[in-house]
């Protein structure tokens, strides 16, 4: 049974009981990300993520760590381009203390100046190493690509320069522009009553501060189909080639869902069985689609060496083109539906897959998705639809990313205005 309750100062909470399981989880979702930064504080929504674990005015970050290992569970956080999320999980008789712990991390945190200049080091260590892998690196190339100066095109984690500036006034103050209660959805997922449930959110939650009605003005971006190299001394090329996609709530996803299934998103798909079981140029090789509030992007990814670039790369927008005029067979459809409603299926035996299903949704679309209502919607899906979609995504000219030993004219040949 799920449930929807506005606390007074107007934090959504959602929530699912499931008695048969003895775990619950819990997110806190904030409505904030990279595309709400500037170009002078990008990365601070990521970097405010490490500093609430960093202590409270009650606990130190050490002991943080000590509850949740006291006590079994787990707790993490992460920061997308439009949401961050604070999720921990927990046997159901501990319920209370997660939350409790939680909401003191976002309620009271210190942001001790000594705190703020060691996360600094810890995030800009991060951005290194992200540097240093590859087949991340090239998806923020691409969406600097794609989007460009729009905040969109902003990478998650942010600049070195701009995280040495960063001040404790600077994430005082995004934290009150942002962290608003309209602006929080709290998820529970797990062997907890609504009731209970319910009351300590309100008990936890309901104090904090009025919303300052400041809104984020959001602005739809375009896409360009540029071309974007980083060139690096490594072994392997990897490429992102990518076309306009289709916005949280569109309802065409359930077709671009089956699409993308069939196209490169399971071993039988068209893409890995040409490109790697049929001819062995790549190890991975798949597509994604990522939805957004106003928007959303389709790509492809695939990590090769460099004498079989222009061959990857052909063999891409060939299978694109076929996929495009033909659509999918009878065949591929029925399997398609098969797996998706399997795979979502079987990851929602998980309380945290329910948790985040729950509070995303909320967070994104105002509303619950059932399962139902998913179901129903994949297994509606017909083969006009998938071409129709197809024709809608894969007839467009694609960006293309690359970070590897290669030059941007090892490209432009594919680029197509």
């Amino acid at each position: 049974m799920t449930y929807k309750i506005r606390l007074e100062n107007g934090i959504r909470v959602v929530g699912e009981e499931i008695p048969s399981l003895r775990s619950v989880s819990i997110g806190i979702w904030i409505g904030t990300g990279s595309r709400y930064e500037t170009p002078h504080n990008n990365g601070i929504s990521h970097f405010l993520e490490h500093m609430f674990f960093k202590g409270t005015k009650r606990y130190s970050a050490r002991e943080i760590a000590e509850m949740f290992d006291g006590i079994g569970g787990q707790v993490n956080a992460f920061t997308a381009k439009e949401y961050t999320c604070f999720y921990a999980k927990v046997l159901d008789e501990h319920f209370d203390v997660a939350v409790e712990t939680l909401a003191d991390m976002l309620q009271n945190s210190t942001f001790h100046p000594d705190e703020m200049e060691k996360e600094k080091r810890v995030v800009i260590e991060e951005i290194r190493m992200y540097e240093d892998t590859p087949d991340e690196l090239v998806m923020d190339v691409l969406a600097e690509g794609v989007y460009g100066s729009h905040p969109l095109g902003y990478t998650i984690l942010g600049l070195e320069d701009n995280l040495r500036s960063f001040s404790k006034d600077d994430v005082l103050e995004y934290v009150q522009n942002h962290y608003q209660p309209d602006n929080i959805v709290v998820s529970i997922a797990g062997n907890v009553k609504q009731a209970q449930a319910v009351e300590t959110i309100e008990r936890l939650f309901g104090g904090l501060g009025e919303n300052n009605n400041r809104r984020i003005e959001v602005v739809r971006p375009g896409f360009q189909n540029r071309l974007c190299v980083r060139r690096k001394d490594i072994e392997q090329v990897h490429l992102c080639l990518a076309s306009d996609g289709l916005e949280a709530g569109s309802e065409d996803l359930y077709a671009l869902v089956l699409l993308n299934n069939a196209l490169g998103n399971s071993s039988s798909s068209r893409l890995f069985q040409e490109i790697r079981e049929d001819r062995g140029m790549a190890y991975s090789v798949f597509s994604f689609h990522s939805a957004y509030l106003d928007s959303g992007m389709f790509g492809i990814y695939a990590g090769t060496s460099p004498e079989h670039v222009s061959d990857v790369v052909q063999l891409i927008y060939d299978i694109c083109d076929d996929t495009a005029e033909k659509g999918l067979t009878e065949s591929e459809l029925k399997k398609g539906k098969e797996q998706v409603k399997g795979s979502m299926m079987l990851s929602l035996e998980s309380t945290s897959s329910r948790m985040s299903r729950l509070g995303k949704n909320e967070l994104v679309l105002g509303r619950d998705v059932t399962l139902d209502e998913t179901i129903a919607g994949i297994n509606a899906v017909t083969l006009e639809d998938i071409k129709r979609v197809a024709k809608r995504i894969l007839n467009q000219p694609f960006a293309i990313a690359a970070v590897g030993p290669v030059e941007e004219a090892d490209f432009t040949s594919f680029m197509k205005s």
